[in-house]
């Protein structure tokens, strides 16, 4: 029987949650084991603190250790921590609320994302349950008072290392993300959302071309071909094929550059949208009735249709007719058009090894 996936919560939720435990620490002078967060779906869920103290009258740390479920994310198990100081009666005009970023809290240095350059990396989602974390304790207890928080991450300069948050301009740490308030398991929002970011901070930094790859492998081969490029127009889609190119076309990229190896090209090639294993499948007999006209040579066409890989079918046509593999990217090209009719479209195949077998622009 196929166990059910468990879902975690955000480094938002768990940043509300120890600023929420922090400040009840304060106010009603008993660190709480665990609090109710109320998540951006509108839902509530109970999370446990990892530690909480009183630092003064006035001020306490908690920290809450950040639980991703069974989703593969590297901020997993995270100590995420807030220092709250609740500071002087709040007036007509002020805010009641002052959110900073401190050690292992990335910052933003380039435009294009959610928060503007010069800010801590807190997204807009985490600030708002943290803002209602807040006024939910205060208003319980009958407070009036400004709240200022500082959110850290004592890890959080190492597990961002693991990222690509310092090629989309967030220095020095992670970012406190969260557009529910709940990670499901492989969540394709996330990897969608990380795609969408990087294109805009590519386009606000005025680049017109952008280079797509599948993952790190064919990103790192690409990144030897282009070598002076900004490193900020290179985005990895995973298999997100339609949705990068229409992403790329909506933020007005004149020109789309695809790097990508040859089973992946295939499955491109054959029109599939998204090219994971399980959502596409590569049709080894379209490849052999592509051979048959290429070539016309019908024992060829036969060994396409029945080879055991796309990796077995490419050695047999690098072999014998690796003009096959440049009707496998114009294909690839004449797909990716459907997506984004607009922008140039340059279309890069590499062998297993890394090297280049297709350029459309050689």
């Amino acid at each position: 029987m196929k166990r059910k996936l468990r879902t975690g919560f955000t480094t938002g939720t768990a940043a509300a949650a120890a600023v929420k435990g922090a400040l009840k620490t304060i106010i009603e002078e008993k660190a709480p084991d665990k609090v109710k967060i109320r998540l951006l779906t509108g839902d509530f869920l109970n999370i446990p603190l990892h530690s909480c103290q009183k630092e003064g009258e006035n001020s306490a740390v908690c920290t809450v250790i950040k639980d991703a479920g069974d989703d593969p994310d590297v901020t997993h198990k995270a100590e995420i921590g807030a220092r709250v100081s609740m500071l002087g009666k709040k007036q007509k005009d002020s805010s009641h609320l002052i959110i900073k970023g401190g050690i292992g809290v990335g910052v933003v240095t380039k435009p294009g994302l959610e928060i503007e350059p010069g800010q801590a990396a807190i997204n807009p989602g985490p600030r708002e349950m943290i803002r209602y974390s807040v006024n939910d304790v205060l208003n319980q207890n009958k407070e009036n008072k400004v709240v200022e928080v500082e959110l850290f991450v004592p890890d959080g300069k190492a597990i961002a290392e693991k990222t690509l948050n310092a090629r989309l301009g967030i220095i020095g740490g992670i970012s406190i993300l969260g557009t529910t308030g709940i990670v499901k398991p492989m969540s394709h929002e996330a990897y969608t959302a990380t795609i969408t970011s990087a294109m805009s901070v590519a386009r606000a930094l005025g680049n017109k071309q952008v280079i797509l790859t599948t993952g790190r492998r064919s990103e790192r081969h690409i990144q030897n071909v282009y070598k002076k490029y900004p490193e900020e127009i290179f985005i990895q889609i995973g298999d997100y094929f339609r949705m990068s190119l229409e992403t790329a076309l909506d933020f007005g990229f004149e020109k789309i550059t695809m790097g990508v190896f040859f089973g992946k090209a295939l499955k491109m090639a054959q029109g599939n949208p998204h090219t994971h294993a399980a959502k596409s499948n590569v049709s080894l007999s379209v490849l052999g009735k592509w051979a048959l006209a290429e070539t016309g040579d019908k024992n060829f066409s036969k060994k396409i249709s029945t080879a055991n890989t796309a990796r077995h079918a490419f050695e047999l046509i690098i072999k014998d007719y690796p003009v096959l593999i440049s009707v496998v990217g114009k294909k690839m090209i004449d797909s990716g058009k459907k997506y984004a009719a607009k922008p140039i479209i340059q279309g890069i195949i590499f062998d297993f090894n890394g090297k280049i077998v297709f350029n459309s622009e050689r």
